[in-house]
């Protein structure tokens, strides 16, 4: 019998050294190293997919000349907002890991998508529910499916076992923490079960041109649970989220192969599963009946889908002695970039307000094009005056005061015009990227962040 291996593995990023040390050479990171067994010393079988797969594949160099290409063949679900996050439907062969927060709906989105493909063959391996659990929630979603399979099972020896006898179109793990390998010793979870495991489901995709989603977890701050490279192993990561206290849900694309890596699918949390939003200009811009100071409408866009989102700002006398400065979806650094400016080039005295904003509907924002609607926003509040109804706003504010041209300005004009809006407020810089007179819409063009304000107030 040989020696027991250990090695130490930082948990933040994955990075293997012989000894413990302080602080991760990798990453930074203080304190994450942790000891795991590597070899038992014991010599076992290999138990991951190469070991179930009987053809002989023999690997050789080729010229790039030679390499024909041709398009990836994709699954097209039923689901058009996965299809577009994903960039056009599931690639074969392709890996994508979902990732998001206990309870935000990730293994009922993936049950429902899976469900509604009738024409293949899908394999749910679960190793956190029971078939009884699962059977329960797919009721509840009211969807019949011959072709759709369960396994209850962690061990990757007895998955593989199982999917080498039904040899699935797509399989769904659910979730990739809580796998074990026999080959590995440690926990499931620890950082080298989770590089094993789906490494082994890695190999099984690209040789069998299959398709496999695995569900994440994430950590308290946000990051997906294991080892960096777990990102890296994969082709897509797809980070679901949303706040507890709103219906909506958004589906976001971290890292994307075969496509866009800045689109984003709404879902609705319904009681029969998660209902795809079409149109979330709509539902993101709240109807009210009187006007009332401090909200403005920012056309934005993620990804290739134009977004229509309102911005509210407050702004009130400081009582205590440090004013605050409070966001909900927005970057903090972001608010205070914009206060200056407004401070030093239109001599308001934000210094001495308390300043709170929040992008309506739970959204997080990162589309500089909001900057516009921000200010806008934080005037009205300022001067407790409402802006004109049917009117919004695309630009991004420079440190000068100036406004800057914002990309794809037709189509968020299109956007505001679909739903109503009488005026657009955008940069003249803008002016040379689309004709005016092909929307019926009034749109502005101006320069500066005072032209603005004298043009509002």
């Amino acid at each position: 019998m040989s020696k027991i291996k250990t090695a130490f593995f930082c948990s933040n990023c994955g990075y293997e050294s012989t000894k413990w040390v302080g602080k991760c050479p990798s990453c930074n990171q203080w304190n994450t190293f942790i000891e795991e067994v590597i070899d038992k010393g014991n010599n076992k079988t290999n138990d991951t997919w190469k070991n179930y797969n009987s053809e002989k594949r023999t690997t050789v160099t080729i010229a790039l000349n030679d390499v024909t290409s041709k398009e990836e063949k994709r699954i097209i679900t039923a689901d058009p907002e996965l299809n577009r996050v994903l960039g056009g439907g599931i690639v074969a062969g392709s890996i994508v890991l979902v990732a998001g927060e206990p309870g935000i709906g990730k293994s009922t989105l993936l049950l429902q998508d899976a469900l509604e493909l009738t024409n293949i063959v899908t394999l749910y391996i679960s190793g956190e529910e029971s078939e009884q659990q699962i059977k329960m929630r797919a009721d509840r979603l009211k969807i019949i499916n011959e072709n759709f399979y369960l396994l209850t099972e962690t061990s990757t020896h007895i998955i593989f076992q199982e999917i080498k006898k039904l040899k699935p179109q797509l399989v769904i793990v659910d979730s990739v923490q809580t796998l074990q390998s026999d080959l590995i010793e440690s926990t499931p979870g620890s950082i080298t079960q989770i590089r094993e495991c789906t490494a082994a489901f890695q190999r099984f995709a690209k040789e069998t041109d299959t398709p496999v989603f695995l569900i994440g977890h994430i950590t308290k701050d946000g990051t997906i649970a294991g080892p960096k490279l777990l990102e890296h192993m994969v082709d897509t990561v797809l980070q679901f989220e949303g706040d507890r206290h709103y219906a909506y849900r958004i589906l976001r694309t971290l890292k994307n192969r075969f496509g866009s890596t800045s689109e984003l699918g709404i879902y609705e949390m319904t009681g029969e599963g998660m209902r795809a939003v079409l149109n979330p200009s709509e539902i993101l811009i709240n109807q009210k009946e009187d006007q009332l100071s401090g909200s403005a409408i920012a056309a934005s866009m993620e990804g290739l889908r134009p977004l229509l989102i309102e911005v509210q700002a407050l702004v009130t006398q400081s009582v205590y002695g440090t004013p605050q400065r409070t966001v909900t979806g927005l970057d903090l650094r972001r608010l205070q970039l914009l206060l200056a400016v407004l401070e030093k080039r239109g001599g308001f005295h934000f210094g001495v307000k308390d300043v709170f904003v929040n992008i309506a509907g739970g959204l997080k924002v990162e589309d500089p094009s909001i900057d516009l609607a921000v200010t806008c926003s934080l005037l009205s509040s300022y001067e407790d005056i409402a802006l004109p109804q049917h009117i919004c706003f695309a630009g991004e504010v420079g440190l000068n005061g100036e406004i800057r041209a914002v990309n794809r300005i037709e189509q968020r004009i299109a956007e505001a015009e679909k739903l109503g809006f009488e005026k657009i407020i955008v940069s003249k810089f803008n002016k040379k990227g689309f004709d005016k007179n092909q929307f019926k819409i009034e749109v502005v063009a101006l320069g500066r962040v005072d032209e603005v304000y004298r043009y509002l107030f």
